[in-house]
């Protein structure tokens, strides 16, 4: 069965975790009638956190596709991550999703990871409704999570709801919406309603009236109507919240105990009647400006947001129906690469369990498997639309560890196994340096590390280890140094003969020509790695031929990718070539080029060489109570302290760090503050290592060159 755009309701899970996301959706599906009986986390039996290693870590770690039926709707559930390291599922769980759930810890109240979680769905323009969960928990305090949320998310968070006797005793939800009293059983399910005790009466008519006037805002005639009448009809209410939700003008707060099943059913039917459908919401953005709209009757458009490689399946691929009616056996051109691909089969899952179907229509999930070219961030549409959906921006790395090389008959399927997670996960990035001679992954945190680590070998069979990455140092010179070199070599018949004098000096953009010297010609070359190479030939009376310039330069070239410090790039220097010898018969390319490399190199190391190292900048949030702690530790990495603010309820600590100092920053971070803080970094510039460092690398270069 297919259901129309306006049927249907896409909804993500999000909250820190702990907060009982995974739970709910259990109890959402349970309702529903999707499942007989709710699994737990505890027994590894929850729909959702279905493959080994989630069940091993009782963590979710892959954002889970769910789906259920609720009156003529269907509800798409999409179960995300909770822990920061594994972001980027909840961020592709955004790009496709209508209304976020935001659920949100009566016992611990606002936490740092909702609060980032919060700026994703600003930004990326998602209709928002918190749920305020494990209201049965002994330490619960609904008021006090109400107030956070409104002090960090604004006056807009508006109370639908609110529990009667949280704690050990829960069973009653006053219902402000619709004005009655939820009286569940012992063992939670279906509620009897009641009416509100005169008690409380006053209370939730106050919050009734905030609900219609937040209502009536959003439409000329209800607000007339309000003013007339004094209320709105349940109708009307209805079509006013509708508009408010939708517009992001109010962000409801609801409350259940997902655990004891009390609660869920009222917020599914309250997705089911107010969130809006895909074809309610704004027209999906294309690559390179223009929109398309969420439309059955349009071309075939489908995004897949997220693959996921699974052992006897192969990749999987979730999928979002952008415009138009998909059906088994469709033939798709993919847009980013221009790859054909033929769709075998359309499934809807829930979890594990996936059920083939003959068709989605436009604003509807699924999912397929085998594309042979198609991976996250990719859109098919039919031969000749090149329709691109605006692609999903994935945050940079923030840990980087090197890949110890294990033994050559594993290290091909060592590769072939990262690659294939670094195309189902686009927040991971593998590196293969050229300079560090290592293999680099760059990843989320120390627990995303960890994951890749064990997905390898326990479904690969490789025993993978991590050690400590190298830093991609550069090298340049402060001073000018000017000398020669001969290079003579007589081995029998014809020889090798090339002298070179040059003159090596910091490069600056704008600066004077060189002093004394007759320019003859001049590249100025933007180097691959960064900063430039000036070449100057000034070479008078043809001394050396001009036919030899480029083996000179490839000469220097050779040296700056391997500098004379530390075997790191140069950079920033300007070469003059001004004199030299050449031989009628022994000159060739190869003297000349290894003339120069000599010559570069005593010349360097005469030019009061200086070593550079990557600085980051880095911006912490932290509580008040771990600042102190968050500062001793960045003091003991060389790090300069650029400012501090606040952020919502949480401190801003900003910081340049070198790169060096910032090796599982992610652990020590996470332990100072028991996982009360989050981080970000970005490059920021190459600065000079201090005298005494640079003494220390230095030799340790020099000893490692005499050891190899």
């Amino acid at each position: 069965m297919s259901f129309e755009s306006k049927n249907i309701r896409n909804v993500a899970l999000l909250g820190h975790s702990g907060c009982g996301k995974t739970t709910f959706a259990e109890t959402m599906l349970f309702e529903a009638k999707e499942i007989p009986r709710r699994g737990t986390i505890e027994a590894g039996s929850t729909v959702s956190d279905y493959t080994n290693i989630e069940k091993e870590k009782g963590n979710s770690i892959f954002s889970t596709l769910m789906h259920a039926k609720w009156k003529d709707s269907k509800i798409n559930i999409i179960d995300t991550p909770g822990l920061d390291d594994f972001v980027g599922e909840v961020i592709s769980s955004l790009k496709v999703a209508d209304t976020s759930v935001m659920m949100l810890n009566a016992a611990a109240g606002v936490e740092v990871g909702t609060e980032i979680l919060w700026e994703y769905t600003l930004k990326m323009n998602t209709p928002t409704i918190f749920v305020v969960n494990q209201i049965d928990h002994e330490k619960s305090d609904f008021d006090a999570t109400l107030e956070q949320a409104i002090n960090r998310f604004g006056t807009n968070v508006i109370p639908f709801q609110y529990p009667l006797n949280q704690g050990y005793g829960f069973d009653s939800i006053i219902d402000a919406l619709r004005m009655v009293m939820y009286v569940f059983p012992v063992g939670g399910g279906k509620p009897e309603k009641q009416p509100i005790p005169d008690s409380e009466l006053a209370k939730a008519k106050e919050m009734h009236n905030a609900l219609v006037e937040a209502a009536a805002e959003n439409d000329e005639t209800l607000m007339e109507r309000y003013f007339e009448v004094g209320t709105l009809n349940e109708d009307e209410l209805a079509s006013g919240l509708r508009i408010a939700l939708a517009n992001q003008e109010i962000f409801p707060v609801f409350c259940c105990s997902a655990l004891m099943n009390k609660g869920s059913g009222r917020i599914m039917g309250f997705i089911n009647d107010i969130c809006p459908s895909p074809a309610d919401r704004p027209p999906a953005r294309l690559e390179g400006g223009g929109v398309l709209e969420c439309n059955s009757s349009g071309d075939p458009t489908v995004f897949i947001y997220k693959t996921l490689s699974e052992p006897q399946v192969g990749m999987v691929s979730y999928f979002k129906v952008y415009s138009g009616i998909i059906k088994p056996g469709d033939e798709f051109v993919n847009n980013e690469n221009r790859t054909s691909e033929r769709i075998s089969q359309i499934s809807v899952s829930n979890g594990k369990i996936r059920d083939n179907v003959n068709e989605l229509r436009a604003g509807d999930l699924g999912m397929t498997v085998k594309l042979k070219d198609t991976h996250s961030n990719d859109t098919l549409t039919n031969k000749g639309n090149e329709d691109i959906i605006e692609k999903i921006d994935f945050p940079s790395p923030r840990i980087r560890a090197a890949i110890k090389p294990p033994g050559k008959n594993d290290m091909e399927k060592l590769m072939k196994a990262l690659h294939t997670i670094e195309e189902e996960d686009p927040t991971l990035i593998i590196e293969q340096s050229r300079q560090l001679k290592q293999t680099i992954l760059h990843a989320q945190g120390q627990l995303h590390m960890d994951i890749i680590k064990y997905r390898i070998e326990k479904v690969n069979g490789i025993t993978m280890e991590f050690e400590r990455p190298k830093i991609p140092y550069r090298e340049t010179i402060q001073k000018m140094a000017q000398d020669s070199y001969r290079h003579k070599k007589q081995s029998g018949g014809s020889g090798q003969f090339g002298e070179v004098h040059m003159r090596i000096e910091p490069y600056y953009e704008g600066m004077p020509e060189p002093d004394g010297l007759n320019v003859r010609s001049k590249e100025i070359e933007e180097l691959p790695w960064g900063g430039t190479l000036a070449f100057y030939w000034c070479i008078v009376g043809g001394s050396i031929d001009s036919k030899y310039s480029n083996a000179i330069k490839k000469g220097v070239m050779s040296k700056m990718e391997e500098g004379p410090l530390t075997g790191s790039y140069c950079q920033d220097i300007r070469v003059c070539i001004y004199d030299g010898k050449m031989h009628a018969v022994d000159s060739n390319d190869m003297a000349f080029m290894i003339a120069s490399t000599m010559v570069f190199k005593k010349n360097f190391e005469n030019a009061s060489p200086q070593l550079l190292e990557p600085i980051y900048d880095l911006e912490i949030l932290c509580s008040d109570t771990v600042m102190g702690d968050v500062m001793s530790d960045l003091q003991t990495r060389r790090a300069i302290i650029q400012g501090m603010d606040t952020e919502g309820h949480y401190q801003k600590i900003m910081a340049k760090v070198p790169l060096a100092e910032l090796y599982k920053y992610s652990s020590s971070l996470r332990s100072i503050t028991q996982g009360r803080a989050k981080f970000t970094r970005s490059f920021a510039e190459y600065a000079p290592v201090p005298h005494e460092i640079q003494k220390e690398l230095v030799m340790a270069y020099k000893s490692e060159l005499e050891t190899a």
